[in-house]
């Protein structure tokens, strides 16, 4: 199964190292394709008092620094199709996020990379209208074919991140698990899921307690990976601590998703 984890921002030099030394036993693990994912820019904060990151140059810096020493593939995302081709030639994946998930000129810049291209699926969307957005990224990379080999191939891939339900709230609709795999391999983030937007006085919150839970669902459904932002102390982090998992507990939810996963094949 695809693993992508890792901090939601960078912090700091020491705080992304720290974190990056412990993810290192799903690296190795041979039943898994491990991602580091941290960003450079949180560009889409709720408060502009809010810490965003270093920004592109010094954080892509700071990611190619993480690869040398561990020897990790990259995920992160990017909010400017001008952001495209030099963050491309750092990582493996770029993302894109689910505010953005239709937005054509980034899509398009994404797809001329040669980088995967994760694709985030809108709070406010229909999971059956990430067709259209696949659709941009293989068009743009010469695939007429659709489907989910096709985008497996070509190098797409869709996020689930959860539905807006009412204000400061989401919730995650498994049937679009089942809808979105139609037309791409599919990641189920887990701990944007649980997030309560804009619930904290300018910045969100979160209850990392339904992240296991939700977790067990999609690994019964079926998906093709999991997202999972983790730090060594949640509650001190800079951005998203209320929906963070410490890395034990990822370690937790990651033995729940295999023992389903196992049970599933038996």
């Amino acid at each position: 199964m695809i693993l992508i984890a890792g901090p939601c921002v960078i912090e700091s030099r020491d705080n992304l190292f720290r974190v990056a030394e412990k993810l290192m036993s799903y690296h190795e693990d041979k039943t898994i394709d491990f991602y580091f994912k941290s960003s450079f820019d949180k560009a889409n904060r709720t408060s502009i008092d809010s810490f965003r990151g270093p920004g592109m140059d010094e954080g892509l810096k700071l990611l190619d620094e993480v690869r040398k020493e561990f020897g990790y593939k990259l995920l992160t995302d990017i909010h400017d199709y001008t952001q495209a081709k030099p963050v491309g030639e750092v990582v493996d994946v770029l993302q894109i996020p689910a505010f953005l998930c239709r937005q054509t000129d980034l899509l398009v810049a994404a797809a001329q990379t040669k980088c995967v291209v994760n694709i985030k699926k809108g709070q406010f969307l229909n999971p059956a209208d990430m067709r259209y957005s696949v659709k941009k990224v293989l068009d743009t990379r010469g695939v007429k074919e659709e489907g989910y080999e096709a985008a497996k191939k070509a190098g797409v891939w869709l996020t689930e991140r959860g539905s807006t339900f009412g204000y400061g709230n989401l919730v995650v609709d498994a049937r679009s698990f089942v809808i979105m795999r139609q037309f791409a391999p599919v990641i189920f983030d887990a701990t944007h899921s649980v997030q309560m937007p804009g619930t904290e006085g300018g910045k969100s919150g979160g209850k990392r307690e339904f992240v296991r839970p939700l977790s067990r669902s999609a690994a019964a459904v079926g998906v093709d990976g999991f997202f999972f932002e983790t730090h060594f102390n949640p509650c001190e982090a800079l951005c998203d601590g209320p929906n963070m998992l410490d890395l034990e507990d990822l370690g937790l939810a990651i033995k729940d998703i295999k023992a389903i996963q196992d049970s599933l094949k038996a």
